[in-house]
């Protein structure tokens, strides 16, 4: 019997450490699925004397991409992003988290800017208010600002074909006359 209870509890470890095995550490849930976006207002990236809030994510579907020069992730996104940029089926922002200003434009400058607009977040705390512990992420945001999914890692073709353009293409119908 004073065996049995470590056996048991060494079997119930062994299949919490099965499960977790199986589950994928990109498909993360983020709480702010379903709210609004947290408010910010930033200095766009090309332009520092304008700014781009929460506000201007509404009235239409849209992508917030969070990206910076340094991450090795978000060059291997790039040249998907700039595909979807060239459908233009959605406006694609772009949060630039953690980086330096220059830097930042050095790199969209030489590999092209897929973004409508990038805005600014030097210290990263815009992109710790929305939850992000990694670049890139990317969030689908409806036409109210409610964030409605977040993608953890690079966007692929394969991640656009089965779960965001389905997602988009439904968003996009969404409260449009039929």
């Amino acid at each position: 019997m004073r065996f049995l209870i470590p056996l048991i509890l060494f079997i119930v470890m062994v299949a919490f450490l099965a499960v977790g095995l199986k589950l994928d550490p990109r498909e993360v849930p983020s709480p702010f699925i379903g709210k609004p976006t947290p408010a910010f207002n930033l200095p766009q990236l090309a332009d520092p004397g304008k700014s781009f809030s929460n506000a201007n994510l509404q009235g239409q579907v849209s992508l917030l991409n969070v990206w910076a020069s340094w991450c090795v992730s978000c060059k291997q996104e790039h040249p998907f992003l700039l595909k979807l940029a060239k459908q233009n089926i959605l406006p694609i922002y772009g949060l630039d988290y953690k980086d330096e200003r220059e830097a930042g434009m050095e790199w969209l400058n030489r590999l092209g800017n897929p973004y409508t607009v990038s805005v600014f977040d030097a210290d990263g705390k815009v992109g710790i208010e929305w939850g992000v512990y990694g670049v890139p992420e990317t969030f689908v945001i409806d036409k109210q600002g409610v964030i409605r999914h977040k993608h953890t890692g690079p966007i692929t073709e394969e991640s656009w074909q089965k779960t965001l353009l389905p997602l988009i293409i439904q968003l996009q119908k969404e409260g449009s006359p039929t």
